[in-house]
């Protein structure tokens, strides 16, 4: 069966590998998780990503996250902002401020997929991904 939506089912697996503490999480790879594996990393919310070969041949994107040394997690919210259903489109001066500056947001423009930052300095909108802080 298809997933309806695959990039809401990657930010669900890490909250909930977050939430029980996990060192590690897999998911099955794509490139785009690959572009937001590799945001998330460019803006320390994890510690590394890499893609393995599960036992049938599928490509696993493997995400290492990331814990301060109190134990607690660097990534306090992840948040689907744009859906299959519902896309949520914004302009280079609409890009929201993520916890002021403190999180991200991940925009998908003609660019590729870029930090709110990096599509601000960029004057570039697009797809508004997904929120993190």
């Amino acid at each position: 069966m298809s997933m309806t939506d695959p990039i809401a089912d990657m930010l669900t697996r890490i909250r909930n590998a977050l939430a029980s503490r996990h060192r590690r999480v897999d998911i099955p790879a794509s490139k785009m998780k690959g572009e937001i594996a590799r945001l998330l990393k460019e803006n320390h919310f994890i510690s590394d990503y890499k893609t393995v070969q599960t036992e049938e041949g599928r490509p696993m994107l493997r995400v290492i996250l990331k814990y301060a040394h109190s134990g607690q997690s660097v990534i306090r919210e992840l948040q689907r902002v744009s859906s299959p259903g519902l896309r949520k489109y914004v302009g280079a001066t609409e890009i929201p401020r993520v916890r002021n500056g403190l999180g991200m947001a991940i925009v998908s423009t003609s660019q590729g997929l870029l930090s709110d930052r990096q599509a601000r300095s960029k004057k570039t909108g697009g797809e508004l991904v997904a929120l993190v802080w």
